[in-house]
């Protein structure tokens, strides 16, 4: 797939920030990459974000949320528009703790009407704590 990006990382980031839930999640994009047709993106743990009070391991919902929104923004990245979810799992591979996750969004496929975006999201010992895959309308009218 030849990606010709539409938007800039900081184009990226305000767009994000316009989403009052994408904004409390506190998510960053912070790379993107042409030749792998990825992503990159980071959530800080937040008390709120806690499975347990005082364990520091993420509850899943933010896990799926960080996946469902680095998906999306990988595709909004590729076409400049937004993109609405169609559907995504998550599979938690092992408990997230620390202080930042981080998401790699790799697009897969960017149709005329659906993309379809892998998702690996590590801790910040850079082990693998979970996978997956979110499927977005593309379709722009």
């Amino acid at each position: 797939m030849t990606l010709e990006p539409a938007l800039a990382v900081e184009e990226l980031q305000e767009i994000l920030d316009q989403s009052p839930f994408n904004a409390w999640l506190a998510a960053r994009v912070t790379a993107t990459d042409v030749v792998t047709s990825t992503l990159e993106m980071t959530m800080p743990m937040r008390p709120e974000f806690e499975r347990t009070a005082r364990t520091g391991q993420f509850h899943g919902g933010p896990i799926a949320s960080l996946i469902d929104v680095a998906g999306d923004f990988a595709l909004i990245w590729a076409l400049g528009h937004g993109v609405p979810t169609i559907n995504f799992r998550t599979d938690y591979l092992r408990p997230a703790s620390g202080s930042t996750l981080r998401a790699v969004a790799q697009i897969r496929r960017s149709g005329r009407t659906v993309g379809v975006v892998d998702i690996d999201v590590f801790d910040e010992e850079d082990r693998l704590v979970a996978v997956g895959r979110g499927c977005y309308g593309t379709f722009h009218g």
